[in-house]
């Protein structure tokens, strides 16, 4: 076992990783930018490097800088926690030339679920269920026209090269499509340097359901369990809940045996993410068996909605990364994995409940709630600043009951209890949610969000 990891991330997953090097009796070290200087995981960290000026191109996704403060500090492994590095293949790669340890999968696995078209041929060819769509990128307009008449209405467009919800359209029609293949076009070149496109068929009124796996150093691949991240706005995940409460058991087992095969189809390592679409229309009361998935794409890292899967587990993915990475067996028996209770995920933004747009600011004040089945994963505390610089993410309020009704319940008095005050924050959001019908219910979509603001 290396005895000192290097946290290439900032804010609460920064923190939440060095709690669990540290707990493992590990060394720490953190890298921050001018802007977070004065952020709690730069202070928790045993030892903190200084990357640069605050834009991220600056700074954490500065591969040299990371590096240098590896190199400086004496760290022997590198965690990228999610987002900037975490899955750039490059990166890793570069982690392995620099004789340090990747917590991670290997660059191949990176690279082979970075591309969507890619991923989503190399994952059917397992058997893993696919949507219909194009099996090759597309960057004209035209072909997406004529692959549209094999495929049919309605379509997905979405960037080939990248993930996060960026400039993804529903076509309806070739209009529509010619309007959302320009737009999603623009958006992948601009975002991830590439004008690929992929097409796929759209499933209205669908969930989005995901499976978190593990690859073992023995070569096997585990899976978990599943969360529902169906609470989004601009395609983006707002709150999770694990189990998936619409999810038959049959279809359970399914899901889960599909998203193993698409980790073995990469030769998976470490912990990751294979999300799915659900088509609930598909789910039959009277044959529990019935039951339309398809991939939609697999996260090589770690996921922001990883404590719930943890807290109904009792497994510390973190520490399983890390376990994995120095080639050692995971803390728990992979052929007993125990699910109890349900619990949820509430991401808590700096943005306006309404429109949901960042809100940049000073926190004046900062209460968390806590007890019995309530976790909070912070980035921050009273007087620090919000920048314009990252994603708005302060926190991740998660809650845990013996079933859906009291983590609903504990939920309620979690988010009442969470005080912040400064920056516009979507905790008065939750509350709504929470004593929104349709999503008490537990028969939500993707759509909810929408429904609730028109």
């Amino acid at each position: 076992m290396f005895e000192s990891v290097l946290v290439a991330n900032r804010g609460e997953i920064a923190r939440r990783v060095i709690r669990t090097v540290q707990r493992m009796g590990l060394r720490a070290v953190a890298v921050y930018s001018e802007a977070d200087a004065e952020l709690p995981f730069v202070a928790e960290a045993d030892e903190a490097v200084l990357l640069g000026p605050p834009p991220p191109a600056a700074s954490y996704l500065d591969v040299a800088k990371v590096l240098e403060a590896a190199r400086q500090s004496g760290a022997e492994a590198i965690h990228p926690g999610y987002g900037f590095l975490s899955e750039n293949a490059g990166f890793a790669q570069a982690v392995l030339d620099a004789g340090l340890v990747w917590i991670g999968p290997a660059p191949e696995a990176i690279a082979a679920m970075g591309d969507k078209v890619a991923a989503r041929n190399r994952v059917a060819a397992a058997g893993v269920p696919v949507a219909p769509g194009t099996a090759e990128p597309l960057t004209d307009v035209e072909e997406a026209v004529r692959a549209a008449a094999s495929i049919g209405y309605p379509l997905m467009v979405k960037a080939a090269g990248g993930g996060g919800g960026i400039g993804m359209k529903v076509a309806w029609d070739d209009a529509g499509l010619r309007s959302a293949f320009a737009t999603a076009q623009s958006a992948a070149q601009r975002f991830f340097a590439s004008p690929a496109i992929l097409l796929e068929r759209y499933v209205p009124g669908a969930r989005h359901v995901e499976v978190q796996i593990l690859g073992l150093p023995d070569g096997r691949v585990v899976a978990l369990g599943e969360r529902d991240c169906s609470v989004q706005r601009r395609h983006q995940k707002v709150v999770e809940e694990t189990p998936c409460p619409v999810l038959p058991e049959p279809v359970r087992r399914r899901m889960f045996m599909a998203a193993v095969r698409a980790g073995e189809a990469v030769d998976y390592r470490g912990a990751g993410t294979v999300e799915f679409l659900l088509d609930p229309a598909s789910l039959r009361d009277d044959d529990p068996e019935a039951g339309v998935f398809y991939f939609l794409e697999m996260n090589t890292r770690l996921q922001v909605e990883h404590p719930i899967t943890e807290m109904v587990t009792g497994i510390d993915l973190v520490e399983q990364q890390i376990l994995v990475a120095a080639g050692k067996p995971p803390s728990f028996n992979p052929d007993d994995i125990r699910r109890r209770g349900h619990a949820i995920e509430f991401r808590v933004y700096a943005e306006d409940p309404q429109r949901f747009f960042p809100n940049p600011g000073t926190i004046t004040a900062w209460a968390e709630p806590a007890g019995e089945g309530i976790r909070v994963d912070a980035g921050y505390r009273a007087g620090n600043t919000v920048t314009q610089y990252y994603d708005p993410l302060l926190a991740k309020l998660c809650v845990h009951g013996v079933d859906r009704a009291a983590a609903l319940d504990r939920a309620r008095r979690a988010v009442a209890a969470f005080r912040i005050e400064g920056p516009k924050n979507n905790v008065p959001f939750f509350a709504e949610l929470l004593e929104n019908e349709e999503f008490c219910s537990g028969k939500y979509d993707t759509g909810l969000i929408e429904r609730m603001r028109s």
